[in-house]
């Protein structure tokens, strides 16, 4: 895989820059810079060395916002940032001609040309009319079939930025983990974690199922999760079965739980208690593991020498983080490598401040997870 070294010139040459620049905006303010300082060294990269930096990106789902207040953010960072509120045509066209070597221009929300989402031929065509160059550096969305994303390196010669390879050659060591080790996978929907869980159990010592995910475990080794939430998708069933039966598998064995009449109040922990996996009543509802989970995951932390995780470990939007944080101090704590993924994961380690205690930091959630699968991804693949 090539990487933005190997470019053979820079200077004054137009270089598009796919970055992951999907951060939360509120009020028209960015609230948090995280993914920006990762997208840093490339951008940074490529300006100090007299290269007219053009970044694309998308932000949000709807394809109605703007990256305008991401360019404000980032001009804060480094210096020469300006904005411009199209992403392709002749005026976009103008405005990457007339940026001097040297400064940054980024071009406005890539979904809202529906081009992007639906892999549009001319679509990427036209976003490679804007340079000479392309680099990709968005990990997150490398699992998507986006223009952006798998047709635009196909018209320009393109090359990997520091953030993509740095992403690849740490997954990569995590799929050869020294041992023991233990990789704790969070979240919901079996259907988006089958394949990795399979991949885990072959390679990892011991493989935590957390999260809403484990209740579809709990229930298939017989413990009642009452009205907690399960994966719709009943044709894994079996398979989840099969996957409880090994041996490497660790499931939770304690929960927090609250009445599934108390989930519309506004505050809804005075309502929570701690029941073992075979307490939880028919009424009740699991937001969370306990604080025997917990010790269990902190005692598994201690021995290992690779820990992977993705995902949170209970209802995150309900604030129910205290398996996550606890899960967090304990992998902080411990001596081993330690590699995360998944956005609700890395927000919650950074509000406790204990980011800089984890060896590496995996800007994808779902990408992680397909990488640590397939050993690529669609985006990855097409750079040659």
């Amino acid at each position: 895989m090539r990487t933005i070294r190997d470019i053979p010139r820079y200077e004054n040459v137009p270089i598009l820059v796919r970055c992951a620049l999907n951060v939360p905006v509120e009020n028209g303010r960015v609230m948090n810079d995280y993914r920006l300082r990762r997208a840093l060294p490339t951008i940074q990269f490529l300006a100090e060395r007299g290269a007219r930096v053009v970044l694309i990106s998308h932000i949000g789902e709807a394809g109605t916002e703007t990256l305008e207040p991401v360019a404000d953010a980032l001009s804060k960072l480094t210096p020469r940032v300006s904005f411009f509120g199209e992403t392709t045509g002749v005026r976009a066209r103008d405005a990457v001609r007339n940026l001097m070597p040297g400064n940054i221009l980024m071009l406005e929300n890539l979904r809202r040309n529906r081009g992007e989402v639906m892999n549009d031929p001319s679509f990427a065509a036209e976003l490679a009319s804007l340079a000479d160059v392309f680099v990709e550096d968005s990990f997150d969305t490398c699992h998507r079939q986006h223009a952006s994303i798998v047709s635009l390196p196909k018209l320009l010669p393109s090359y990997a930025g520091l953030q993509l390879e740095e992403e690849v050659r740490e997954l990569s060591e995590a799929l050869v983990p020294k041992q023991p080790s233990l990789a704790v996978i969070g979240g919901a929907k079996f259907s988006t974690k089958e394949a990795v869980l399979t991949t885990l159990l072959e390679r990892y010592t011991h493989v935590f199922v957390g999260g809403a995910l484990a209740n579809d475990f709990l229930k298939a080794a017989g413990h009642g999760v009452g009205k907690s939430l399960i994966d719709a998708e009943q044709d894994g069933a079996s398979t989840i079965r099969k996957l409880t039966g090994n041996p490497k598998l660790v499931l939770p064995v304690d929960s927090l739980v609250v009445p599934a009449s108390a989930l519309g109040s506004a505050d809804i922990r005075p309502y929570a208690r701690v029941a073992t996996i075979d307490q939880v009543r028919p009424d009740e509802v699991i937001l969370d593991h306990g604080p025997g989970t917990s010790l269990l995951l902190a005692r598994l932390a201690e021995q290992s020498k690779t820990i992977l995780w993705n995902g949170p470990l209970g209802n995150y939007e309900k604030d129910f983080v205290d398996a996550t944080n606890a899960f967090a101090r304990s992998i902080a704590d411990s001596h081993a490598r330690s590699i995360i993924g998944g956005g609700d994961t890395i927000a919650a380690i950074e509000a406790l401040g204990l980011l800089p205690k984890f060896s590496f930091v995996s800007t994808g959630g779902g990408a992680m997870l397909d990488f640590l699968v397939k050993g690529t991804l669609p985006g990855i693949s097409v750079l040659g």
